[in-house]
């Protein structure tokens, strides 16, 4: 719509990827629809060639099996190219702030 600005993550949580501006948000809602994914969480980690990088922290629904490479596949149907995982990390667990949201600064210095 002309005339407004929407604000759909944290600017500090902005992710650089070679110049593109990637919000982790928009990663993380298309890992939430994978059926095998139970939560998610993405970061920005350093990278030599692209500045940051995009990492995905996965947390795998009981009972189920999931690649790196399928988490990768998933978000290419629906991500344009800077946006998709280069990096994937099954967890047991996303850790969480006092309030219950993902805690961001904890997974980048797992990174």
């Amino acid at each position: 719509m002309a005339g407004f600005v929407f604000i759909v993550d944290r600017k500090k949580d902005m992710i650089i990827c070679s110049g593109f501006n990637v919000y982790p948000r928009d990663v993380d809602e298309v890992l939430f629809a994978h059926p095998k994914v139970l939560e998610a969480c993405t970061v920005g980690v350093p990278d030599p060639k692209r500045g940051e990088t995009v990492k995905a922290f996965v947390v795998i629904k009981p009972g189920e099996t999931l690649t790196e490479a399928e988490v990768i596949e998933h978000c290419r149907k629906s991500l344009a190219p800077y946006k998709v995982p280069t990096l994937v990390e099954f967890i047991d667990a996303i850790p969480r702030t006092a309030v219950g949201k993902p805690d961001r600064k904890v997974l980048q210095t797992k990174g």
